[in-house]
């Protein structure tokens, strides 16, 4: 059965359920909105590790554990984990689940990297080649101060449209069977160059790419936007959640209350002063398996489409004055019953 739609999506012919979930936090984020919906919430930057990399790992194993032990499996039972970050080389996934023993996808999507692991992962188990598959994402606002911008020491100064790294990390595990939240479509973004090249205005540079993936989205499925509950980007931040807005509004789509950035719900950005809001591999992946797959199973959603964005850039692009491309992969996520 040919299960593609259009040109971006694919139809999942056997949805893969969602079997267990889990959010880590640190301690910016403890104090957040969203508090009460994180499993864990560290008071220490370290995470009882000696630096901020060793830091990011801890919390990405302790994520996966947590998920695995809510969900009551073994992570001898996966078949793959789908795991990234934002480190050089991958290096603090890589590290988490060194010693898991179970087959490992290393992947970079920037900010974008929860959907991209849950794309995949959704499409290896409707394809028949694993039952059973954890996707897992994280980020440290320490470590990627140091790696992208200036270490914490310098006490750089930030700009109104800077976005604050999100200390957190979210992990997901799917089944091939199973009931409840299920993994339905996948639409697959295709890099989006604006041409922007200042790396504290990354919702600039994000929200055209996470604009092409949604009207691919609804364009391939024959969807439009009121068939969701609820649609989250991840981590435009507030300046990119206005101009996602004003793209669709110039077509005459209203997006409307069901629009929401998961960079925006994770920090009260008038008291916290993390300027337009989160960002980070770990700031979707937190925000869904804390907020969001909560939200579902107490059906507040039923329906739900994650889109999340990411800047593909490096220090060394960014240091040589090169543009912030962007890029945006979805998932959509029913419930049955």
């Amino acid at each position: 059965m040919y299960k593609r739609l259009g040109k971006q999506t694919v139809k999942l012919q056997n949805p893969p359920a969602i079997l267990s979930y889990a959010a880590v936090a640190g301690k910016k984020e403890g104090e957040g909105p969203l508090k009460a919906c994180f499993d864990y919430i560290s008071d220490d930057s370290y995470f009882g590790e000696k630096t901020w990399e060793k830091a990011e790992s801890h919390m990405i194993k302790q994520c996966f554990s947590v998920a695995c032990d809510k969900g009551k499996i073994a992570p001898s039972a996966l078949d793959y984990i789908f795991a990234g970050d934002l480190l050089n080389q991958c290096v603090s996934s890589a590290f988490a689940m060194k010693d898991s023993h179970v087959p490992y996808f290393g992947l970079y999507g920037a900010c974008s990297t929860m959907a991209e692991s849950l794309s995949l992962a959704a499409m290896t188990i409707d394809g028949g080649y694993a039952n059973t598959v954890c996707a897992l994402t994280g980020s440290h606002f320490c470590s990627a101060e140091r790696q992208y911008r200036f270490p914490l020491e310098y006490g750089g100064q930030r700009p109104p449209t800077a976005q604050w790294t999100v200390t957190g990390a979210g992990a997901v595990i799917l089944g091939s069977s199973g009931q409840g939240m299920k993994i339905t479509h996948v639409t697959t973004g295709s890099i989006n160059d604006a041409g922007i090249n200042d790396a504290n205005n990354m919702g600039s540079a994000m929200a055209p790419a996470a604009y092409d993936t949604l009207k691919a989205h609804f364009a391939d499925t024959g969807r439009t936007p009121d068939y969701y509950d609820a649609i989250f980007t991840g981590d435009l931040g507030a300046l990119g959640h206005d101009i996602l807005q004003a793209l669709f509004k110039a077509d005459g789509v209203e997006l409307g209350p069901r629009y929401m950035d998961c960079g925006v719900l994770m920090f009260d950005l008038n008291a916290q002063e993390v300027f337009c809001g989160g960002s980070g591999c770990g700031c979707c992946a937190s925000v869904l398996g804390g907020h969001i797959l909560r939200g579902m199973e107490k059906g507040v959603w039923r329906r739900i489409l994650l889109a999340a964005t990411g800047a593909l850039m490096s220090p060394t692009s960014s240091q040589q004055g090169d543009s912030i491309p962007g890029i945006c992969h979805a998932v959509a996520i029913e419930k049955e019953g």
